[in-house]
């Protein structure tokens, strides 16, 4: 296996392995997972990529998510990101594939609105468009490393809310349904996930993130909107173009990422997988006191 870096310590290419080497391999497991702790985004170019492979591969790094209520896949362990409606054609602006999309084109990382959040989200490309619709990755590890000792020490200790329903009214009044409102309760996460692996911290913030405990509102949402800017300023981002059969794997735990716009007249089909964090990847640690656990 060939590791080709993108960017100096942060995103890495793949080459002479594939998803099946991967789902088959203990060796090679091991090397990618390697790559994985160290460059938190992985490219694999060239798959020949199938549901069931891609499910494959995805278990070899935890449990797989089941998809949401409310989204393409419910109910499996698969979420179809696509502009393509029932009828075969592409929806138009403001069908809520479309409005779902432009959610997605937030600064997040995924699922820190859920009781289990994210380690790493695989994501497959099935069609593109001729041009747009780049995903950008940014390092909130690098960018924690980056902040000054004193800042890094308070966050260190902070908490964060994080609701699906706040970044998704950002984009249009009940685009969050009153049944995903019931099954995604607002959640509260360490807002520095430590990695036990290699012992590196990195900001866990995304578009989700609406309040810092024990702040006031106004100055946690000053906060919140400092780290934000500073993730994308600080630490080393890297653009995605998709090609068919490209594969992206990405460390929820430090990084944050976006998908570009493209033009609407064109299809688009892409297939995520997601893999729940565990005790190995530090995620007892992440959680927060039982006082505010219950609230």
């Amino acid at each position: 296996m060939e590791i080709i870096p993108l960017r100096p310590g942060f995103g890495a290419e793949l080459r002479g392995v594939t998803l099946a080497d991967v789902a088959a391999d203990d060796a090679v497991y091991a090397d990618v997972r390697k790559a994985f702790e160290d460059y938190s985004v992985l490219l694999f170019r060239g798959q020949d990529v199938t549901d069931e492979g891609q499910l494959a591969f995805s278990r070899r790094f935890g449990p797989p998510e089941v998809t949401k209520v409310g989204s393409l896949g419910t109910g499996s362990h698969f979420v179809i990101l696509t502009t393509i409606g029932p009828d075969g054609k592409v929806v138009p602006a403001d069908h809520r594939y479309a409005l779902r999309n432009r959610a997605n084109q937030l600064w997040h990382t995924d699922s820190s609105f859920k009781s289990l959040p994210a380690l790493t989200s695989v994501l497959s490309a099935r069609i593109m468009p001729d041009h747009g619709g780049e995903t950008e990755f940014v390092s909130t590890r690098l960018a924690f490393e980056r902040l000054d000792s004193a800042l890094r020490e308070k966050l260190e200790n902070s908490y964060a809310w994080h609701s699906y329903a706040y970044s998704r009214g950002k984009i249009a009044v009940g685009l969050a349904t009153a049944e995903e409102l019931a099954a995604l309760p607002p959640q509260c996460w360490r807002l520095v996930w430590r990695n036990p692996v290699n012992g590196r911290g990195s900001l866990y913030i995304a578009s989700h993130t609406y309040a810092i405990e024990g702040m006031e509102p106004a100055a946690g949402e000053k906060l919140i909107s400092e780290l934000m800017a500073a993730v994308p300023a600080r630490g080393l981002s890297y653009e995605h173009r998709w090609h068919s059969g490209d594969v992206v794997m990405w460390d929820n735990r430090a990084t944050m990422h976006r998908g570009r716009p493209w033009p609407a007249n064109e299809a688009r089909y892409m297939v995520r997988t997601t893999i729940s964090a565990t005790a190995a990847d530090g995620l007892e640690a992440m959680r927060p006191p039982p006082r505010l656990a219950a609230e």
